[in-house]
C-alpha cells in the first residue's frame, strides 16, 4: 500500500516512512523520526525528536509524540523515544523523549493511551496497557504488561506498577503497586486483587486462588514486608509464576510497596 501525505502536512527531510503510512492535514513529522508500516497520523498530530514508532500505530489530532523532555537536567544530545507496534495515542496525548544523550523513553506494543494523558521522560512501559484520560505519569516510571490506569490518576517519579495491576481513577501513586492488585485513593492504597481483570485475561481458577493467597499474605495477615516476603518464599506455591512475579517485584522495590487499606 502506498504512503499518503496530505499536501498541508510537513514531513522534514530525513524522516523515514514505512509503506502504507498516512500523514493527515497539518500534521508534522520531524527529521529524526521513523514511522513503521501502516502507521497513521491524523490531522494536526506531531511526531518529533529522535522517535521511532512501530507498525500500525495511530496518533490522533494534537497529540505530540517524542517532544523534548521537560526535565531541567537536560544537557543536549540525542535522547529519544522508542515505541513498538499498534500503539494508539489519542487527542492531546504527550509522550516525552528521555533526558540523557542516547537514552530512550520506551513503550512496548498494543498500548492505548487516551486523551490528555502525559508520559514523561525515561518512562518504561510494557505492552497491552490501557491508560485512561488525563493521567499524569512522571519521569522514570515503569509500567509492566496488562496494566489499567484510571482517568486523572497521578504517578510519582520512579514508581513501578506491576503486571495485571490496576490503578483507579483519581488515585495518587507514590510507592510501587505490586502485580495483580488494585490501588485507589490519595495516596493510593491496595484495596483488592484484580479478579475481574485476571479473569478477562484468561487466568485460571487455580491462578486466581494463588493470587488471592498472595494478597492475604501481603495485605491481610498483619505482617511487615520482610515477614510477608519470608512467608511468600516459604509457601508451597512459591515456585509458581504468580508467586515468583510478586516476590521478584517486591525484592527489587526501591520506593517500597503501596500500603494496604486499613
Amino acid at each position: 500500500m502506498a504512503t499518503t501525505i496530505h499536501p498541508t502536512a510537513v514531513v522534514e527531510p530525513g524522516a523515514q516512512l514505512g509503506s502504507g503510512v498516512e500523514i493527515g492535514a497539518l500534521a508534522y513529522v520531524g527529521p529524526g523520526v521513523v514511522l513503521g508500516d501502516g502507521t497513521r497520523l491524523h490531522h494536526h498530530a506531531s511526531v518529533e525528536g529522535f522517535t521511532t514508532l512501530g507498525a500500525h500505530c495511530e496518533v490522533f489530532p494534537y497529540a505530540c509524540i517524542g517532544g523534548k523532555t521537560q526535565d531541567l537536567k537536560y544537557k543536549g544530545g540525542k535522547p529519544g523515544l522508542r515505541a513498538g507496534d499498534r500503539n494508539v495515542f489519542r487527542e492531546f496525548v504527550t509522550v516525552n523523549a528521555a533526558t540523557n544523550d542516547g537514552e530512550y523513553t520506551t513503550l512496548g506494543s498494543d498500548n492505548t493511551v487516551l486523551a490528555y494523558a502525559h508520559i514523561a521522560h525515561d518512562c518504561v512501559l510494557g505492552s497491552h496497557i490501557v491508560m485512561s484520560n488525563a493521567i499524569s505519569m512522571a519521569g522514570h516510571v515503569t509500567v509492566e504488561d496488562h496494566v489499567v490506569i484510571g482517568g486523572a490518576a497521578g504517578i510519582h517519579q520512579f514508581c513501578r506498577i506491576g503486571a495485571y495491576a490496576m490503578l483507579s481513577a483519581m488515585a495518587k501513586l507514590v510507592q510501587d503497586l505490586p502485580p495483580y492488585f488494585i490501588a485507589d485513593g490519595t495516596p493510593a492504597e491496595v484495596r483488592a486483587f484484580n479478579k475481574v481483570g485476571l479473569e478477562r485475561s484468561g487466568h485460571t481458577a487455580e491462578q486466581l486462588e494463588r493470587v488471592k493467597q498472595i494478597y492475604r499474605i501481603l495485605y491481610r495477615d498483619g505482617l511487615n514486608r520482610s515477614q510477608a516476603l519470608e512467608k511468600l518464599t516459604a509457601h508451597e506455591h512459591a515456585a509458581s509464576a504468580e508467586f515468583q512475579r510478586v516476590i521478584t517485584f517486591a525484592k527489587s522495590s526501591e520506593r517500597g510497596l503501596a500500603p494496604g487499606a486499613s
